[in-house]
């Protein structure tokens, strides 16, 4: 059973993060699953999940850039920033098109956004949705992000479609309901879809559906998994990291913490792949690049 890469799901309007990563465990029978970046209930598209040792991969994909197509709604400003939210301010009025091509750049580069009331993000120990939710004040501090792009792909009013790369952690509900206090009109955010993970787009995604066909085959037939020819090699998950081709001595080396030679002078990070072209470990120069370090080990 193939139970260390990643799947990458085109995860539908509807559950949440968790409850994808909770059918994936029942469907692949693999009890280590977890994503890398959680997508709310109302936002579809990729969301990387990561199977068995490739968790360890988690942190490294949690924390890369992100790509957004949003459609923002003016007119009102809701509670939760998105249309789940009831209304607490509504004016009816949208920009217009000048408005909207003047105050854009404001939110591009590195900005500084305040993350909505009903968030995860924990106070005190509690999500901050959780104290939302009772009526209890939620005071979240400011934080900076960096909007790569930011971009007008339609307006219609009162609706605008923007596409966004940002990095992790930005709040795309946030950017919806600021644009709407900048302006004076009130918005919210109505549809959101993320369209690439890290190195991973839509077109690397499975659709949700063909996922549970599978997983009802594998169930009624008990034939082959077919789930699996649908995980991707771990390794693909740091393309930025130069690969190191490792022998298995040098396998066994890294599997027990301890350090392996390096060929050429290592310099960075890189990523140990062994023999059966499977990622092993994350790599750390040392010794003045006369040895590699097992940073992190992702077999053993």
């Amino acid at each position: 059973m193939r139970d260390f890469g990643l799947l990458i799901v085109d995860k539908p309007v509807g559950p949440t993060s968790h409850r994808v990563v909770s059918r994936v465990r029942q469907g692949t029978g693999i009890r280590k699953v977890g994503h890398a970046g959680t997508l709310d209930p109302r936002a579809s598209g990729v969301l990387v999940l990561c199977l068995g040792a490739a968790t360890r991969l988690s942190e490294y994909l949690s924390a890369s850039n992100k790509g957004y197509a949003a459609v923002v709604r003016f007119g009102a400003s809701t509670r939760t920033y998105d249309a789940d939210g009831e209304i607490v301010h509504r004016t009816d009025r949208s920009p217009t098109a000048s408005q909207l091509e003047a105050i854009l750049p404001a939110f591009q580069g590195k900005i500084v956004q305040t993350p909505p009331p009903f968030s995860a993000i924990k106070l005190q120990g509690r999500k901050a949705y959780e104290l939302a939710r009772r009526g209890e004040q939620v005071d979240l501090q400011p934080r900076e992000v960096t909007i790569h792009t930011l971009k007008i792909t339609a307006f219609e009013p009162p609706d605008l479609s923007l596409f966004l790369e940002c990095s992790a952690g930005t709040y795309v509900r946030s950017i919806a309901h600021d644009l709407g206090e900048r302006l004076g009109t009130g918005a919210h955010l109505i549809s959101l879809r993320r369209t690439q993970a890290g190195p991973f787009t839509l077109e690397d995604a499975v659709a949700w559906d063909q996922l549970e066909a599978a997983f009802l085959e594998e169930r009624a037939t008990g034939g082959a998994k077919t789930w699996e020819s649908l995980v991707i090699p771990a390794e693909r998950a740091l393309p930025e990291l130069p690969p190191v081709i490792i022998d298995a001595d040098s396998v066994a080396l890294l599997r027990n913490g301890i350090r392996i030679s390096a060929d050429q002078p290592a310099q960075g990070m890189a990523k140990a792949i062994g023999p059966d072209g499977e990622l092993v470990a994350i790599l750390q120069a040392a010794d003045e690049g006369r040895s590699w370090h097992p940073h992190k080990v992702l077999q053993g």
